[in-house]
């Protein structure tokens, strides 16, 4: 790894769980940090405790005080006035990530990085489950659970690292050996104003690459895929997955989908790897399943550790998650459903008929999608929340329903009605904030209930 000198005194803008994880990683390197943020209410005692310095509420003029370097947390848009005034005064912006990057240790293993729209957290989790099977430890965060910082504070033999678009904006040496784009689709337009900035950002990821490199693309995305050609050129070797297409000209590597599994193709020839975790169900999970074997073959496992890890994957936690099955009837969790898009995904990826518990904080859009691809599978709806009497005047005519008011209440009806070979599932096509601190405390909740039962 690199060696890079570090700044005698930075100051870290915004001090959510990234801003706070750089406090932490400056610290233990003993450089003097003041910590800004503009919510007076925050509890800072614990930065205290490590020696840094606060400043809480609207910014200051000077702000900056004498730092030679400002870590930019990723609420904080670069174009913000903040931001530009920072730059302004010719002081570095970094990220958590690029920080990170500069103190990782002597030896750290390969960085693999993952970013597109939807499905980074379940690919990188996924990744970082295949290379334990050869190596360990293995750091598995970024923008999922751990923030990058704390990747620091041990030698790890590899990184599956996600990384969304704010954190990849403000990389400047950090560079990943493997790098996947999985997908494009409009989002964060607030920020970027357009798709084509918004992918911009994206690419970012592919940047500064070192010996050995090669990017993982989406070859079903046309907004992805039409970059292939350019990140070979710059010495980036190829590898693509697709549910139809057949390998690439010029591709390294290739996973298609193939029925009951996944076809992978590696330079020493072309294997079939089966696909019956139900933790990876549903075509947006083929996809991220590829996506993660196509990182983990061009690191070199083999074959045998590839198949191992898809059949032992466990999945991450509120995202189709098989909670137990009772008496026949399987429980789902999909607590991370907090769209009805998301909700629309799950409907897809499970086949068995079900029961579906909806209903939160909506969001103002129209719930037609949801009624119309509720046609078929759906046996009946239980709506929870403060939108339960839209959902129920959209499936009024359409499907039996129960309003049960409470998650609790809807675990229990949906208990009485269940059948075997029935799926009972979370997906609540809402934000859960009218009851529930977040969407992991409804998650929990859910869990809770459901193993009482």
């Amino acid at each position: 790894m690199q060696h890079f000198k570090l700044p005698s005194k930075a100051l870290v803008l915004g001090l959510g769980k990234s801003g706070r994880s750089a406090v932490q990683l400056l610290r233990h390197k003993g450089i003097e940090v003041l910590a800004v943020d503009e919510n007076p209410a925050l509890e800072v005692e614990t930065l205290w405790a490590l020696g840094a310095k606060t400043k809480l509420g609207p910014l200051p003029s000077h702000f900056w005080e004498d730092a030679e370097v400002v870590v930019l947390s990723p609420g904080w848009p670069p174009a913000s006035p903040a931001c530009q005034e920072v730059l302004k005064q010719g002081l570095p912006l970094w990220g958590e990530v690029e920080l990170a990057f500069r103190c990782l240790p002597e030896g750290a293993g390969p960085l693999l990085g993952i970013t597109g729209t939807n499905g980074k957290s379940t690919t990188t989790a996924l990744l970082g489950h295949l290379l334990s099977q050869t190596a360990s430890p293995v750091f598995i965060g970024g923008n999922l659970g751990c923030p990058f910082s704390q990747a620091c504070t041990q030698t790890f033999a590899a990184h599956a690292v996600e990384l969304s678009s704010y954190q990849l904006e403000t990389l400047h040496e950090a560079c990943f050996v493997g790098a996947a784009w999985l997908n494009l689709s409009d989002d964060h337009l607030a920020r970027y104003g357009t798709l084509q900035a918004y992918a911009q950002a994206k690419l970012h990821i592919f940047e500064r690459p070192p010996p050995g490199a090669y990017a993982v693309l989406n070859a079903d995305d046309a907004q992805v895929w039409k970059h292939a050609a350019s990140l070979q050129q710059q010495g980036r070797a190829l590898w693509g997955f697709s549910l139809a297409k057949d390998k690439a000209e010029g591709a390294a590597g290739w996973a298609q989908a193939a029925p009951g599994g996944i076809a992978l193709h590696t330079p020493q020839g072309r294997h079939f790897l089966p696909l019956c975790n139900r933790a990876l169900r549903g075509r947006h999970n083929l996809c991220n399943a590829m996506a993660a074997l196509c990182m983990a073959c061009a690191q070199g496992l083999p074959v045998s550790a590839l198949a191992q890890g898809l059949s032992c994957f466990e999945g991450l936690a509120h995202r189709l998650e098989f909670i137990r099955e009772v008496e026949g009837v399987e429980w789902v969790n999909d607590s991370k459903a907090t769209n009805m898009e998301s909700t629309l995904v799950a409907l897809e990826a499970i086949a068995a008929p079900m029961w579906l518990i909806v209903g939160g904080l909506g969001k103002g859009a129209s719930y037609q999608p949801l009624v119309n691809a509720s046609r078929k599978k759906v046996l009946g709806v239980l709506t929870v929340g403060e939108d339960a009497p839209v959902l129920a005047e959209a499936f009024a005519g359409e499907k039996d329903l129960w309003a049960c008011g409470t998650l609790e209440k809807a675990v229990l009806q949906a208990r009485r009605l269940a059948k075997p070979g029935d799926v009972v599932l979370l997906s609540p096509a809402c934000a859960s904030l009218d009851q529930f601190k977040n969407f992991e405390e409804r998650g929990q909740l859910f869990r809770q209930y459901v193993e009482a039962l």
